[in-house]
């Protein structure tokens, strides 16, 4: 791992000559927003961290050309779910009561390539825990030619060897589950005796193998936030010799998880956004925290519009944390699926979930996820907050 050059950093951005098109206000906004972060080189990847493609990627410059400079594209970023199976059973799992048939590798395959014909530069892997599925290098091949794939993991599973067919067929970047520094605490959220030591023999896997930006995926509970725990946490964390920590608090996606406590308030949002910002400027590790991204201050929420997801039974939905589906892939396409579901999901600066999990308790009937039916009437109860300053000035 090492640090980009600034020569590095300005020669990636200058390949996208494309660039110099986009209207100066934009392209001001995307400067100060790369200054918050250091750049990494990591096997020839300049990496400014794993929500976007590396800046000197054919994904990147998709980013530039379908997306700056066109005002009608479609989706950025999707998130496919290859599995339902995992031998974990985490308490706040936005995936684990979800029922059905799997979709088989063709359908995924087909799946992507039309997602990427509509827009989308950048391809999550999840599940349940997507490491299960027997064809994942395939599938990350087809995906990695013209995307940047991501993999979110627990680590369960995980050999050397597949993790060597991961970086071969075109893996960029791994975040591994990690949701506390104590082995016994994480083990308990997790469910799984031994999650802990997984992780960790995971982290270790990847770093031999190199040349793969490594993160990991923590999800703060409420709990630790207002004990202001992120600080020590984070310290843990960097004495593991990762690039990356992709964090999000735990969101309001499962009945148990609806009231109102849950919800991280605004408040806190922007306390760990300073925390991002401060452990960045350091530079000693990167901070992607989830909330930093789709805060009102930067691009804010892009549920149902710029965000899509699939689950490993096909059903489409704006965002993983939402148990809401607008249709399924193996009964209509995807194309008219997310059209049908960006008319109904402006980009706003706050967070979908967090704002709406009173209207998800009203209309959810005990099936994950809920029916198109249950969907829109939940839908025709939500009043949208105005864009973030991103998509004021693109879409002004």
């Amino acid at each position: 791992m090492k640090r980009a050059s600034t020569f590095d950093v300005a020669w990636a951005l200058l390949a996208v000559p494309q660039s110099l098109l986009v209207r100066p206000s934009t392209n001001w906004f995307l400067t100060q927003y790369i200054r918050k972060f250091r750049v990494m080189d990591v096997g020839g990847n300049l990496i400014l961290h794993s929500h976007l493609p590396p800046l000197n990627s054919k994904a990147y410059k998709r980013f530039v050309t379908e997306h700056l400079l066109s005002k009608d594209a479609g989706p950025s970023h999707v998130q496919i779910g290859l599995t339902n199976a995992c031998p974990q059973n985490c308490e706040y799992c936005y995936s684990k009561d979800k029922k059905g048939k799997v979709m088989d590798t063709g359908r995924i395959i087909d799946l992507m390539r039309n997602l990427k014909q509509m827009g989308v530069f950048w391809i999550g892997f999840t599940g349940g825990e997507p490491l299960l599925n027997k064809d994942i290098a395939r599938i990350t091949e087809e995906a990695s030619t013209d995307c940047a794939v991501k993999l979110f993991t627990t680590g369960c599973t995980l050999t050397p060897q597949l993790a060597r067919d991961l970086k071969n067929a075109g893996l960029y970047s791994v975040s591994v589950s990690l949701d506390h520094w104590n082995e016994t605490e994480h083990d308990a959220v997790r469910r799984y005796p031994g999650a802990f030591k997984t992780a960790l023999r995971a982290l270790e896997i990847f770093k031999e193998v190199g040349g793969i930006h490594i993160g990991v995926s923590a999800v703060l509970s409420r709990h630790m936030i207002q004990r202001h725990q992120a600080d020590e946490y984070l310290g843990f964390l960097m004495t593991l010799g990762i690039h990356e920590v992709w964090l999000s608090e735990a969101k309001p996606s499962i009945p148990d998880m609806w009231q109102h406590a849950s919800v991280i308030s605004e408040e806190e949002r922007t306390e760990l956004c300073t925390l991002q910002d401060r452990y960045n400027k350091e530079g000693r590790i990167t901070v992607n925290y989830l909330g930093h991204f789709e805060g009102k201050e930067h691009f804010g929420c892009a549920a149902g519009h710029k965000m899509v997801y699939v689950d490993a039974c096909g059903n489409v939905s704006p965002c993983v944390f939402l148990p809401m589906s607008f249709g399924n892939v193996n009964e209509r396409s995807i194309r008219e699926i997310y059209t049908a579901m960006k008319k109904r999901f402006p980009t706003e600066s706050r967070c979908f979930i967090n704002e709406n999990s009173p209207l998800l308790h009203k209309h959810y009937h005990g099936q994950s996820p809920m029916s198109e039916q249950d969907t829109v009437a939940l839908m025709e109860e939500v009043r949208f907050a105005p864009m973030a300053r991103f998509f004021k000035l693109h879409y002004s």
